[in-house]
């Protein structure tokens, strides 16, 4: 689960140039900016992501403009990824540990955007229970993994900004989910328009207990900043539900053949992991393969070695 709000350490302060009032602090692996003379170094604090939702309380009213969700912004050149409030703001008896989770606590959700008609449908049951959900963690939060993992092979691929869409053959039922619930069919709903368009019932058949798992991407979706024509899948991951496991970049590769089906841009097949999260974040800025006008959402870096699953993103800013 996700830690929108937690308490944590401040590592680094420095100082941005041109500017007397704020500075550039680093918490995790994330850059934000300060009020200068706030914080010090090795001090805790409540650290807010970007992408959490504040409640609509006083001490969140500066955020009014914003519609209190936080964002990565730009301040004096400087780019800020979250918040920090002193631990003043936790209710009096909450224990202070580092680490420690406190979303629920400051009543914070996580943002979610309004979701296109095309994308909206009846929802049929919760996402499967014998599948992964796709979801991501930045690598700004993952330095101990980097640390853990540093020099192991990995592939890299685009991460495309669309929305998510899970297919799965199970025991011979098909089913179509978008990232957190398998929708019942709808000819008028994306999901399941991509899904008769690909055939994907009856491809996925001959291949037992399977499900795929890719981006939609296209008209209609997140202002299809790569301007394709209509609306494509690119497969991202395919997991082999019998055996509890993600396949291979070649066993991806050679089923997506055998389907018929696009996956997402490889960008490198062979990259050996660094434990150096400013790195991977500065491989995120580039362009898209799939329209080269048009700025990466950013990257997925995943380990070759399927027998443990480690994936992660950074994001392009």
């Amino acid at each position: 689960m996700r830690k929108l709000a937690s308490i944590q350490k401040i590592r680094e302060l420095q100082a941005i140039a041109g500017a007397d009032a704020i500075e550039k602090a680093t918490v995790l692996g994330w850059a934000l900016v300060v009020k200068k003379g706030e914080f010090e170094i090795g001090a805790l604090c409540v650290y807010v992501e970007i992408d959490a939702l504040l409640p609509e309380t006083a001490t969140f009213e500066f955020l009014r403009s914003r519609q209190f969700r936080i964002r990565t912004v730009k301040l004096r050149g400087q780019i800020s990824q979250g918040i920090c409030f002193p631990l003043s703001i936790l209710p009096a008896g909450t224990q202070i540990e580092e680490g420690a989770d406190v979303t629920d606590i400051l009543g914070i959700v996580k943002y979610e955007p309004v979701i296109p008609a095309c994308l909206s449908g009846m929802m049929k049951g919760n996402f499967p229970s014998f599948i992964p959900k796709t979801d991501e963690t930045r690598v700004q939060v993952l330095e101990e993994l980097l640390l853990t993992h540093a020099g192991k092979p990995c592939y890299i691929t685009e991460k495309l900004d669309g929305t998510s869409a899970t297919y799965f053959m199970n025991d011979s039922t098909f089913g179509v989910c978008s990232r957190n619930m398998e929708m019942h069919r709808d000819d008028r709903n994306t999901y399941w328009r991509i899904a008769d368009a690909l055939k994907l019932e009856e491809k996925m058949k001959s291949l037992g207990n399977i499900a795929i798992q890719g981006e939609i991407v296209g008209e209609a979706i997140q202002g299809n900043k790569l301007k394709l024509v209509g609306q494509q899948l690119f497969v991202f991951s395919i997991f082999l539900i019998d055996d509890y496991r993600y396949a291979s970049l070649e066993e991806m590769r050679a089923l997506t053949g055998r389907l018929g089906l696009q996956m997402v841009p490889v960008l490198d097949d062979n990259y050996l992991l660094e434990a150096n999260v400013e790195g991977l974040l500065n491989m995120a800025e580039r362009n898209s393969v799939l329209c080269a006008t048009a700025k990466a959402e950013g990257i997925v870096i995943r380990l070759k070695d399927t027998t443990e699953h480690v994936s992660f993103k950074a994001i392009n800013n």
